[in-house]
């Protein structure tokens, strides 16, 4: 029989620490584990340091917002999919956020329904490219010429 298989890691970011405690738990009682940094820079030392399948991230927060963070992850070449939290629901911070690779957007106040829904998605679309990378390994493997045996 196989282990059930590890939940999600999904890292919260947020500067207010409520906010933070809000989205963290919703995400814990739905089965995922979540993780936690106030702050850009604490969420950039996270995402080296162990694998993140999910970036939940605030717009405004002090020193490094929401957007320089996404330009330091992309500019580290990390493709982990960002779920952006946004005070305002404009079209200025939604094509920021576009430019800058992310994934979806949540305004806040946070609605559980919708905050599970968009993260079930994210997850979905990341498991399908980790089939896709798979697929093509295989694929690859299967191209290389075979060795002369000796």
């Amino acid at each position: 029989m196989s282990a059930a298989p590890e939940p999600a890691t999904i890292l919260v970011v947020d500067d207010d620490r409520d906010s933070r405690e809000i989205a963290a738990r919703l995400l814990e009682r739905a089965g995922y584990r979540a993780r936690r940094a106030e702050s850009g820079a604490e969420c950039l030392r996270i995402v080296e340091a162990e694998p993140v399948d999910l970036i939940l991230l605030d717009v405004m927060m002090p020193e490094m917002d929401g957007f320089a963070v996404c330009a330091a992850l992309h500019e580290g070449g990390r493709r982990t999919p960002i779920i952006l939290l946004t005070a305002k629901d404009d079209t200025d911070t939604r094509l920021e956020g576009m430019h800058h690779g992310v994934s979806e957007f949540l305004t806040k106040p946070i609605n559980r329904h919708e905050l599970l829904a968009r993260v079930r998605a994210q997850l979905h679309i990341l498991e399908l490219g980790r089939q896709l990378e798979r697929v093509e390994e295989n694929l690859q493997a299967r191209r290389q010429p075979d060795l002369p045996r000796r």
